[in-house]
């Protein structure tokens, strides 16, 4: 009797060492670093032009390496702000809401609508969005950050209100368009090695995610996506995205091949409520997000901290 009970216990003391082993060797072959958290958001009060309503609104950022699809724009003397990302409580603090809205604006008697898709990414928008702007929008938007590391997989939050009605097209006029197709959301990463020539931003895109959040679904906690290297199935862009180039210009970032052996230099990391071009979507698509972060591997994390 004495021998079975010595024996079982060392064989629960074995069993015990084998899984702290185990579980530290797993925790060992990778490192996380969070990327947003979402817990401080800069506020701004704007009061729009006495020709549209003069209403205050908050015009809500999310600073530092983030920025997002709220905008303050002033055309022709009239100041108007849009919001269409905000936060909101979770737990015992606070998560990113991104929702796609169809706004209203009244001037003079007239009615125009404009649909905004909620987003957040990696870069800044200019402070005042104009009239060069407008029929671009993404021409006010320098895209991505200096980044060097090489993560295995982008790690998220997410909960989703994607919606089964036709989607819209409403640039800021009178009538609202219905369009093809059903609008869903989008979570994508893009890793470039870019460099400038002749007043030219090019790049190679050096690693991809991206993910079509096409359901409603309640918080899943941890969801992993792993990065892709080299050639994808999301296509080059040579329009999508722009940055500053040296000589202060924006400027198309083309994206000339798949190269996995380049080292990074920047990351766009881009979520939102919709997934189709300027003003258009489904109004009432909602995302919420929180807690990004990126997974490594040790020896690529060790790499990129040299």
């Amino acid at each position: 009797m004495e021998t079975n009970r010595i024996l079982a216990g060392t064989l629960a003391a074995f069993t015990l060492i084998t899984l702290l082993f185990i579980t530290c060797s797993l925790s060992a072959q990778e490192r996380v670093e969070v990327l947003g958290d979402f817990e401080n958001w800069k506020t701004k009060q704007i009061k729009e032009s006495s020709l549209i309503g003069g209403k205050t609104k908050t015009l809500y950022k999310l600073g530092g390496t983030w920025d997002c699809s709220n905008a303050h724009a002033k055309a022709m003397g009239v100041d108007k702000v849009s919001v269409s990302v905000s936060p909101e409580k979770r737990g015992n603090g606070t998560c990113c809401r991104m929702e796609s809205t169809l706004e209203t604006v009244s001037a003079i008697g007239i009615n125009f609508k404009a649909l905004a898709t909620g987003t957040i990414y990696t870069g800044k928008m200019v402070d005042i969005v104009s009239m060069k702007h407008s029929s671009n929008p993404n021409s006010a938007i320098d895209m991505g950050i200096p980044f060097t590391g090489r993560p295995s997989a982008l790690i998220l939050d997410y909960k989703a209100l994607i919606q089964d009605r036709t989607a819209v097209y409403a640039p800021a006029k009178t009538h609202v368009q219905t369009v093809e197709g059903r609008d869903v959301g989008q979570i994508t990463l893009i890793l470039q090695h870019r460099w400038e020539e002749n007043g030219h931003v090019y790049a190679y895109r050096v690693g991809t995610v991206q993910k079509e959040i096409n359901e409603t679904t309640d918080w899943k906690n941890d969801f992993r996506l792993p990065v892709t290297y080299g050639k994808s199935t999301v296509a080059l862009s040579n329009d999508s995205h722009q940055t500053h180039n040296s000589k202060g210009d924006m400027v198309c970032i083309e994206e000339l091949d798949y190269r996995a052996d380049a080292e990074p230099t920047h990351i766009i990391v881009m979520i939102s409520a919709g997934s189709m071009p300027p003003f258009t979507g489904c109004p009432g698509n909602t995302m919420w997000v929180d807690n990004i972060r990126l997974a490594y591997n040790v020896d690529n994390y060790a790499q990129a901290k040299k």
